[in-house]
């Protein structure tokens, strides 16, 4: 028998139902469909950085990431996603054993061969107790079955504790490859108030367009350690970040008192 990871948030920070859920992705990518006169991208993204909060909340920003995908939604096969662990607490990356990961769409296959390449990695293990609760990765996945072509696979990375250089180095193999993209997946500020959110994750934002990550702390990103190592890997490759959204949970959905701050990012 296949070992499917099954969703773990379907109807919690996503619907549930099939029908819904592409209903609803689909109608986050068409708001956020850049305007008929904007010049189209020359090549496809290296890497996103996105959110992974509730669609209600951070869905739309989220989609001005993965809008940017649709003009090369056959070219794209591979898809690394590297998050945070929530729940249980990581060393270093976590890989999954799983072959699969189901969510309401169907089932997203993994790349066995990307999986064992990330493995020769210092610091890098499976871990799938860590992978079960866990929804940074998750949420990326809906977006990615509505935008992409019927042919990719993708990699699943939990990052706790591990350096910039540390994630980098293990990410390198894969980075910029051809038909790869990676998703970082990351919200930025937590529980502030909407004014002091703006202030913060607007330095956030400046820091990581320039690729400083020296100047990320975990309060600014929860994602931090991924973000850190894929900033230091634009570095070394000489790519440029651009930043396509920023708003918070009190732009969306939430209360303006104890909001959550988003932004979405290209790396090429």
């Amino acid at each position: 028998m296949r070992r499917i990871r099954p969703a773990a948030v379907a109807g919690l920070f996503y619907p549930g139902g099939p029908g819904e859920l592409a209903h609803a992705v689909d109608r986050l990518i068409d708001a956020a469909r850049p305007a008929a006169d904007t010049p189209p991208d020359a090549a496809p993204p290296v890497a996103l950085i996105s959110p992974h909060a509730g669609y209600v909340y951070s869905g739309p920003t989220a989609a001005c990431g993965y809008v940017r995908l649709v003009p090369w939604r056959e070219a794209i096969t591979r898809v690394v996603v590297i998050g945070p662990a929530h729940h249980v607490p990581v060393r270093g990356l976590a890989l999954s054993s799983a072959e699969g990961f189901a969510t309401p769409l169907g089932v997203v296959p993994l790349d066995s061969e990307a999986n064992a390449l990330l493995l020769e990695g210092t610091g890098v293990g499976v871990d799938d107790r860590a992978h079960a609760p866990e929804h940074s990765v998750e949420v990326q996945l809906p977006f990615l079955q509505r935008v992409l072509g019927s042919g990719w696979q993708f990699v699943p990375v939990l990052a706790g504790a591990a350096s910039a250089a540390v994630v980098a180095d293990a990410l390198e193999p894969l980075w910029g490859a051809p038909g790869t993209l990676v998703v970082i997946s990351s919200d930025l500020s937590h529980y502030l108030d909407l004014d002091s959110a703006r202030r913060i994750d607007a330095v956030t934002a400046d820091a990581v367009v320039r690729a400083a990550w020296e100047e990320l702390g975990s309060e600014q990103a929860c994602g931090v350690v991924p973000v850190r190592g894929a900033l230091e890997l634009a570095r070394r490759h000489g790519q440029g970040v651009t930043l396509l959204d920023l708003r918070t949970s009190g732009d969306t959905a939430g209360p303006p008192d104890r909001v959550v701050g988003y932004g979405s990012f290209a790396i090429r």
